[in-house]
C-alpha cells in the first residue's frame, strides 16, 4: 500500500515535503502527529490525526502519538485570535491519561509488533532542560526573520492582541519534539493539519541544522463544512469521543446529519472503506438522495470504529424508535421499557421537590442542563425549537409540575428536529 496516493484520493494531503513519498516506499518509517491536551478527552476534530496514524500503520510504518504535556502549557498561537489559558501540572497529567487510553482502542500498541504505536509526552524531555541551555543549543539555530515570516505569526502581530513571548517560542518547542525524537526514535517525519505547517517545517530545518539529518512531512487541509464553518461543532458543543461526554446516540446522530456534499468528503476521510466501494454509494446516493445511503454508510463506519459494533446497533435501535414510536405508546411504557427505548439519548435527573415547586420551564431547562443558560432556552422556546412529550412549547412562563410527565417520573424534551433529552425525576 502506497500511504501517499491512498490519502491522495482522500482528499488526506495538501502540503508535501520534497522525498516524503520516496522515503516511505522505502523502508519502514517511524511518524508522529501532535495531541492537544487541553482536555480529557478526544473530539472529531482529532480523528483526522487519528486517521492519518492509523493509515500510516496498516501501511505498515510506526506511529507515534505525540501528546504535548510541555507544549500544553505553552499553547499554539497558530491562527488563533488571543493567547490560550495554561494549563497546570496535575491537570494535564489527568487529560494525558485519558487520552492516551482513548488511542489504544485505535491504533495497535502491541510491542510485539515491529511497527506497534507509542504515546510520548515532550514534557519527559523538556522537563530538564533548562532556558539558558535552551536558548544557547536550539535558538542560535533559527533567525527570528525566519520564526517570523511564518504566517501564522504575522497575523498575530498584524492583529490587536499581538503575541506574546511564549507564544512566539512555540514553534521552536514543536520544532524541537522533531529533532528530539529524531534522535532518540530514529523518527523522521512529522504528519499535522495544515495550520500547522510552519511549525512542522521549523521542525525539518532543527532536524537538518542539529542532527545532519533529514525530516519529512506531509499535512491534511483542515476538514470544513460545505458552507464554510468550522468542522466538529454541533448545537450543544464539541463532538467528544468519550461516550460519557458525546453518546454514541449522540455521536451516530451528528454523522447521519450530515449534508449531502459534506457526507462525500467525509467518507473518504473518516472511513477505511475501499475507494471503489465509496465511489458506488456516492452514485447510488445521488439517484436518491432522499434515502440517505451516504449518512447512513458514513455514520455506521465512524460509530463503530469509534465505540464498537454494540453502540453503533444501540443507536440505530433508538434512532428507529424515536422515530417510529408516538408519544401515546410511550406513555404506555414502564420505566424500565422507556429507558430501553431512550439507550443513548442524553439523560438528567432532577429532585422531585422541583415538580411541587412548580418551576417556569425555562428555569427547568437551565437547570436540569438541557440548556447551557435561561437566555438560550428562552430563545430557542420563543423561536419555536423546544418540544415537550412531543408538543412544542410555546409559552416561556409554562410551570413544570405532575401534569408534565410523560410516565410517572419522566418528561421528554426534543431541542430542533432530532435532539432529544430525557429528564428523570428522582
Amino acid at each position: 500500500m502506497n500511504l501517499i496516493s491512498e490519502l491522495r484520493w482522500r482528499g488526506m494531503i495538501q502540503d508535501i515535503k520534497p522525498g516524503t513519498e520516496e522515503q516511505l516506499e522505502k523502508e519502514m518509517t517511524t511518524a508522529y502527529v501532535g495531541f492537544d491536551p487541553t482536555a480529557d478527552s478526544l473530539h472529531v476534530g482529532n480523528l483526522v490525526p487519528i486517521m492519518l496514524l492509523k493509515h500510516l500503520q496498516r501501511a505498515g510504518h510506526k506511529p507515534l502519538a505525540l501528546v504535548g504535556g510541555a507544549t500544553g502549557m505553552v499553547g499554539d498561537p497558530s491562527f488563533k485570535a488571543e493567547e490560550r489559558k495554561m494549563l497546570d501540572l496535575d491537570t494535564l497529567q489527568h487529560n494525558l491519561s485519558s487520552i492516551k487510553a482513548q488511542l489504544e482502542k485505535y491504533l495497535d500498541f502491541d510491542p510485539s509488533k515491529s511497527n506497534y504505536a507509542e504515546m510520548v509526552n515532550n514534557y519527559d524531555w523538556f522537563k530538564d532542560i533548562s532556558f539558558l541551555s535552551f536558548i544557547r543549543d536550539v535558538g542560535k539555530h533559527i533567525t527570528v526573520n525566519y520564526m517570523m515570516a511564518k504566517d501564522s505569526v504575522k497575523k498575530r502581530l498584524e492583529g490587536d492582541s499581538g503575541m506574546s513571548f511564549t507564544e512566539f517560542s512555540y514553534q521552536m518547542i514543536q520544532g524541537y519534539d522533531f529533532y528530539h525524537l529524531y534522535k532518540t526514535k530514529n523518527c523522521k517525519m512529522q504528519m499535522g493539519g495544515s495550520d500547522q505547517w510552519g511549525n512542522i517545517v521549523t521542525g525539518t530545518e532543527l532536524v537538518r541544522r542539529m542532527g545532519g539529518g533529514e525530516g519529512y512531512a506531509f499535512t491534511c487541509p483542515l476538514i470544513k463544512k460545505k458552507d464554510g464553518t468550522k468542522f466538529g461543532k454541533s448545537e450543544s458543543g464539541n463532538i467528544w469521543l468519550d461516550a460519557a461526554k458525546t453518546s454514541p446516540y449522540e455521536f451516530y446522530q451528528f454523522w447521519l446529519r450530515s449534508d449531502d456534499d459534506d457526507a462525500e468528503n467525509y467518507i473518504r476521510i473518516f472511513t477505511f472503506l475501499e475507494e471503489a466501494t465509496i465511489n458506488d454509494l456516492i452514485a447510488e446516493h445521488r439517484q436518491d438522495a432522499s434515502k440517505r445511503v451516504l449518512q447512513k454508510k458514513l455514520a455506521q463506519e465512524v460509530t463503530s470504529f469509534i465505540h464498537g459494533e454494540e453502540e453503533y446497533l444501540n443507536a440505530v435501535k433508538t434512532t428507529d424508535k424515536l422515530f417510529n414510536t408516538s408519544i401515546d405508546s410511550l406513555r404506555e411504557l414502564s420505566e424500565e421499557e422507556l429507558m430501553q427505548v431512550f439507550t443513548g439519548v442524553v439523560k438528567f435527573e432532577m429532585p422531585a421537590a422541583v415538580l411541587e415547586a412548580g418551576k417556569d420551564v425555562v428555569t427547568f431547562l437551565a437547570e436540569a442542563g438541557v440548556f447551557p443558560s435561561k437566555g438560550e432556552a428562552r430563545k430557542t422556546i420563543q423561536g419555536g425549537g423546544v418540544s415537550m412529550n412531543g408538543s412544542k412549547l410555546t409559552a416561556i412562563d409554562l410551570k413544570i409540575d405532575g401534569s408534565s410527565l410523560l410516565n410517572a417520573n419522566s418528561i421528554l424534551f426534543q431541542k430542533g428536529k432530532k435532539n432529544y433529552y430525557l429528564v428523570k425525576i428522582i
